[in-house]
């Protein structure tokens, strides 16, 4: 459903008038950073997709998840499931917990890393449906990279816990006019400070070759 949204963000925005319909980047971080591989594969249209830490395999990430917290995130997720076909509400679990914790993302890094990206005042909620977890394990938006006919950016972070580098490494390196960054940093280091800084001017120089404004 996220994809089916991008696609139609796409779309509209290549009806504006004041867009050129054929000068369309596409831009995904962490789960998005996985949307953008995959709906650059379908569309190739698309002029360039820059994809940072992104969410590439789903049994990587899963293999992340120490195993009784998998395990406990995947009962909570089939019980979630099998209560939405009687329509009942969803069970919620956090997206980020405690190392231990209950949680789609459980990694020392993970609950800090997450929380410390919510502004003051955010309405944001720390919780998901757990049959999220479902969904994650089946998804491999990787596989896609090799179909990208656009020039192709992705920041791996070597220290990843979220989307494991070497499997994410495994599946860009397939991407015909793919280039890689390899970053000394965590998934969650790139957002903020030094590392945010330099991610992002490596990012638009990039953006500069390839779709040039002047």
């Amino acid at each position: 459903r996220q994809r089916q949204d991008w696609k139609a963000a796409v779309a509209f925005a290549r009806g504006l008038p004041d867009v050129d319909a054929e000068r369309v980047v596409l831009w995904g971080s962490s789960f998005s950073g996985g949307h953008v591989i995959a709906i650059g594969a379908d569309d190739h249209r698309v002029a360039a997709v820059v994809s940072q830490c992104p969410f590439t395999d789903g049994l990587s990430s899963t293999l992340a998840v120490p195993p009784l917290t998998s395990l406990r995130l995947t009962v909570r997720a089939v019980v979630d499931l099998v209560g939405s076909w009687f329509g009942r509400k969803p069970l919620l679990v956090p997206l980020a917990a405690e190392p231990g914790g209950l949680g789609l993302m459980s990694a020392p890094d993970a609950l800090p890393g997450y929380v410390g990206l919510v502004q003051e005042g955010s309405t944001f909620r720390n919780e998901a449906s757990a049959r999220t977890a479902l969904g994650i394990v089946s998804s491999y938006p990787g596989r896609r990279a090799k179909a990208l006919a656009a020039p192709a950016f992705f920041v791996v972070c070597d220290t990843d816990t979220v989307a494991p580098a070497k499997a994410t490494l495994r599946h860009v390196s397939k991407a015909p006019r793919g280039e890689v960054l390899k970053y000394p940093a965590g998934h969650f280091d790139i957002y903020r400070g030094e590392h945010f800084e330099q991610v992002v001017s490596a990012e638009t120089e990039f953006l500069q070759r390839v779709v040039p404004v002047a």
